[in-house]
């Protein structure tokens, strides 16, 4: 199966907010006809409504795929109008979180290919990563398309089993979320200096943006790109023997984060 078996016998997105609008579009500028795309939601937004695609219509009756986008609360009222697609000739891909691949087998039966994928919001402007599981009734080419789908909004990386799919949460799911409070705290410590707030958020902006291009695009790693930066007795030591002390800087304190968002990812998926 690949993307023109899609375009053949059809899409179908559940959920289609901001994660599943962002994969809609990258498939739409891919080249994926908006008339193999079916789209069930309760409140589509405009821009949903503009593309074409059949919203809340009848469902086609062999999609190539089904994308599971709902939020986790609406999975038990959302999975078991799709039963009658599961057993095999239907591959689904889930993108959301805290929903385990056996609570899909438990409705679509074990011989159904699933996916069970993790991106992150940076998706929104196509710069996420995505981490892929299958389940045993996923094949190579099932794995392949997944990827080409999510591809659409950024980076893939295929784990080795779902167990790791808790860790993947607290690094690059929750992951924004601590680089745009370290925008926040790296700004406001700039205007306790002196800064306007509007100077200093610009400024705390771009270095984080600017940064985080170059650890992706050089072919140094992060520890070096940080000795690059680093004068022996300069401004940056002062600040990183802070930063990098054993029991208060970010070793320990991220350290202790990312356990914490991993541990409430599995308690969220395994109850």
């Amino acid at each position: 199966m690949d993307m023109s078996d899609v375009a053949d016998r059809g899409l179908l997105l559940l959920g289609c907010g901001k994660m599943g609008s962002a994969m809609l579009g990258g498939w739409l500028a891919g080249g994926l006809p908006p008339g193999s795309v079916w789209v069930i939601d309760p409140a589509p937004s405009d821009w949903v409504m503009a593309q074409d695609v059949h919203v809340n219509a009848p469902l086609p009756e062999s999609p190539a795929i089904v994308l599971v986008a709902v939020k986790p609360q609406m999975m038990g009222e959302a999975l078991p109008v799709l039963k009658k697609l599961g057993g095999g000739g239907t591959l689904f891909v889930s993108v959301a979180a805290g929903t385990p691949i056996s609570a899909y087998e438990a409705v679509l039966g074990a011989a159904t290919p699933i996916v069970r994928a993790m991106p992150n919001t940076p998706a929104a402007i196509g710069r996420g990563i995505t981490a892929l599981i299958g389940n045993g009734a996923a094949s190579q080419a099932d794995m392949a398309l997944a990827e080409t789908l999510l591809a659409a909004v950024g980076q893939t990386v295929r784990l080795d089993a779902e167990d790791q799919m808790d860790a993947v949460t607290g690094v690059s799911g929750s992951g924004p979320a601590y680089v745009f409070h370290l925008i926040e705290t790296l700004a406001a410590a700039g205007e306790a200096q002196g800064l306007s707030p509007d100077l200093a958020l610009r400024l705390a902006r771009a270095t984080v943006a600017g940064a985080g291009a170059l650890a992706e695009e050089s072919q140094e790693d992060p520890a070096q790109l940080r000795v690059n930066v680093t004068s022996p007795g300069g401004t940056t030591q002062a600040a990183l023997e802070v930063l990098m002390d054993a029991e208060t800087g970010f070793p320990a304190l991220l350290e202790r984060a990312v356990a914490a968002a991993t541990r409430r990812a599995r308690e969220l998926a395994h109850g």
